[in-house]
């Protein structure tokens, strides 16, 4: 299948999995070895015979077209990705958000990282906090929710064994400190598995049973959904957030068109927090 087969099959089918092909322009190739390795299971002889394999014998997302939703999943994570994001929430987002909990007398912040992947996102939030705002804030505590539709790469992050290639953009001393080598990978001390919980969950389908000082949706919803879609998960994210709590996209996202109930947070890229 060349590149151009598979743009074409990208633009008919990701319409109908409500996501944008826009969203797909650079990480298309992923996505396409996937679909390739799927046509070889079918016996397929090419993209045209997949696309009337779905057309013709599979209409709804209980069969195929659900295979086809997950060879679709982007699973780009490492530690500390974007850093200056991170310090952001570590110098600003986060020591507010603490004020606001002892305000109300809470005895800690709860954070939703959607769409965890291997855990990666997870595990930085509670390498920040241990590092740079326990000491400032010892009678708060931190928990952190990671969900994904992927069962596999939940028990990966349940795991907690990672490669060189995820820690790369993780500080030197951070590493030395969080991590210990076993071979050629490293695995995360017992301390920083403290409050950390993974479940499996579709962010267009569910929230948690909970509510948030912080959610973490990066490089997800506000990059491959569509619009209608965005809107209804922004909506869900605001469901779950404490008011003043903050939304934490990817450096290069936006909030979709005429978005409402979140504002600007002053002074970072990419935070918002909740109106009311």
């Amino acid at each position: 299948m060349d590149d151009q087969e598979c743009v074409r099959f990208l633009q008919w089918a990701l319409p109908r999995l409500r996501m944008r092909w826009a969203g797909f322009r650079k990480v298309r190739r992923q996505v396409c070895r996937r679909i390739d390795r799927r046509l070889r299971e079918l016996e397929l002889p090419d993209i045209a015979a997949y696309r009337s394999y779905l057309e013709k014998r599979h209409q709804d997302l209980d069969d195929e077209w659900r295979i086809l939703d997950s060879l679709c999943r982007i699973t780009i994570s490492r530690f500390y990705r974007d850093r200056g994001l991170f310090d952001q929430l570590a110098d600003v987002v986060l020591p507010e958000l603490a004020e606001q909990a002892m305000a109300q007398g809470r005895p800690g912040l709860r954070c939703w990282s959607a769409g965890c992947a291997s855990g990666e996102e997870v595990y930085t939030l509670r390498i920040l906090w241990n590092l740079r705002l326990q000491p400032r804030h010892r009678q708060l505590g931190l928990h952190v929710l990671g969900t994904d539709t992927d069962s596999f790469l939940l028990e990966r992050a349940r795991v907690g064994l990672f490669p060189w290639s995820s820690l790369r953009e993780l500080p030197t001393e951070w590493l030395a400190l969080a991590l210990d080598r076993e071979g050629t990978q490293y695995r995360l001390r017992d301390r920083y598995w403290d409050s950390v919980q993974f479940q499996l969950s579709d962010l267009r389908q569910e929230g948690p049973d909970q509510a948030f000082d912080l959610v973490v949706c990066r490089n997800l919803a506000f990059t491959y959904f569509e619009e209608a879609q965005q809107h209804q998960v922004l909506a869900r994210i605001g469901e779950h957030l404490h008011p003043g709590g903050a939304l934490f996209i990817g450096v290069h996202e936006q909030l979709p068109p005429g978005a409402e109930g979140f504002s600007a947070w002053k002074g970072c890229r990419a935070v918002f927090y909740r109106d009311g």
